[in-house]
Formats: structure tokens, C-alpha cells, sequence
């Protein structure tokens, strides 16, 4: 397409050219196509309910050594298998396996894993219905289920 139209009538041209050539941005076609959506496993949504699989522990990136302590959760609203993060020192006890779980993001750069924990993207936030936080800093029990 040669130079825009600049007349009294072109605002009909301009906003046809706009919304064509808005296609080139590859943040847009994702967006419209729902590329991210559709491979997210929370669907979009901000936060999911799991159930926990087992424990795991994840080995953090160089420079870093240590072991993040994971947990895989299964989601409730379709079924796939995700790994969450437990934040907090002495979280790993609090959960237990069959234990449900609300995952949130992480919080990385566009919905990627965080920091030097490799492939995570998300964290976990309640178990049982009780804050996580709450449970690592003893102000509240986990409920007996």
C-alpha cells in the first residue's frame, strides 16, 4: 500500500488500512487467533483448582543451586497436568498428595516460568481452602478432611 489518504472523506480508507495492516503485528494475530489462550492450561482464567499428584522437587538454573520444592497438580476443570511452585520455607510439609489445591501465575515476563525455576509457571495459593501463607506461618490449621 503506497501513502495513506489524507482527504475529507479518507476515514473510511484509513480504518480499513489500519485494520489490515494491524494483521503484520505478531502480538495482534496472536491475540485474535486466541493462539495463547488456547494452549494456556487455565483457559484464560486467573486462577484453577487442582488436585495434587505427588511432590517434586525442581532444580533451579545457573548460577543457582538448589532444589524448588514443586508440586504436579492435575486440573479440575480439564483434566491437564500441571507443575506448581510452593512458596515459603517448610510449604513442601503443609501439602499433602490428593490435597486440593487454587493455582495462580507465577508472575514471569508474558505468562512464563519466574526467576531460575525452569518450566514452572505457576504457584500454588490455597490448600484446602486455607491460605498457603497462612499454613507455612502456623496461623492456621489445615482442615482434617
Amino acid at each position: 500500500m503506497g501513502k495513506s489518504p489524507r482527504g475529507e472523506f479518507a476515514a473510511r480508507k484509513l480504518v480499513q488500512k489500519r485494520k489490515k495492516l494491524r494483521w503484520s503485528s505478531m502480538y495482534y494475530k496472536r491475540k485474535m487467533l486466541r493462539l495463547d489462550v488456547k494452549a494456556d492450561p487455565l483457559e484464560g482464567s486467573p486462577m484453577a483448582r487442582g488436585i495434587v499428584l505427588e511432590k517434586v522437587g525442581v532444580e533451579s538454573k545457573q548460577p543457582n543451586s538448589a532444589i524448588r520444592k514443586c508440586v504436579r497438580t492435575q486440573l479440575i476443570k480439564n483434566g491437564r497436568v500441571i507443575t506448581a511452585f510452593l512458596p515459603g520455607d517448610g510449604a513442601l510439609n503443609v501439602v499433602d498428595e490428593h490435597d486440593e489445591v487454587v493455582v495462580q501465575g507465577i508472575g514471569g515476563s508474558r505468562g512464563r516460568s519466574m526467576g531460575d525455576i525452569p518450566g514452572v509457571r505457576w504457584e500454588v495459593i490455597t490448600v484446602n481452602g486455607v491460605s498457603l501463607n497462612e499454613l507455612v506461618y502456623g496461623r492456621k490449621q489445615k482442615p482434617a478432611r
